[in-house]
């Protein structure tokens, strides 16, 4: 029985990491296409476009998590999805948190800009990537108990 709660948490981690890696291309192709488009030094705009790129890639990650790393656990109930923005607000405040000391952290290295923000992101994205990934399987799409057989 343990084996196969092994094989099926290992099947969800490596679907959730599929999906993530879409969800990086969609995150990381937002915010540099965000910083092409309205260059800037400024980090309170820098944050706003990190948070732009991480409600895409959350309305991303949404569908395909409850379509395929948690598919029988995702009932889209008022409480599911409620529960699913309180995670991603939740890990929002971890990027834009991760973000933003990363940029203060590369004003003592210098480095093209361009690579100190993408190299931010990435931070940003993995730390709040793994906290997702917690809250989505112990609080979004929690395991649930069979129900007893009544005799």
């Amino acid at each position: 029985m343990k084996q196969r709660r092994i094989g099926k948490g290992s099947k969800q981690v490596m679907s959730f990491s599929v999906i993530g890696v879409m969800n990086a291309l969609v995150d990381i192709g937002a915010l540099n296409l965000l910083m092409l488009l309205f260059p800037t030094d400024d980090r309170i705009q820098l944050i706003m476009y990190n948070t732009i790129s991480y409600v895409l890639a959350i309305i991303n990650s949404y569908f395909w998590n409850a379509k395929l790393t948690f598919p029988s656990k995702a009932i889209h109930d008022k409480k599911q999805v409620l529960l699913f923005l309180v995670q991603a607000i939740i890990a929002l405040g971890i990027s834009n948190l991760v973000f933003y000391g990363a940029l203060l952290i590369f004003e003592w290295i210098t480095l093209p800009r361009y690579i100190e923000r993408n190299i931010s992101k990435g931070l940003a994205m993995f730390l709040s990537s793994a906290s997702s990934f917690f809250m989505m399987k112990h609080l979004v799409f929690p395991r649930t108990k069979p129900k007893q057989k009544e005799q």
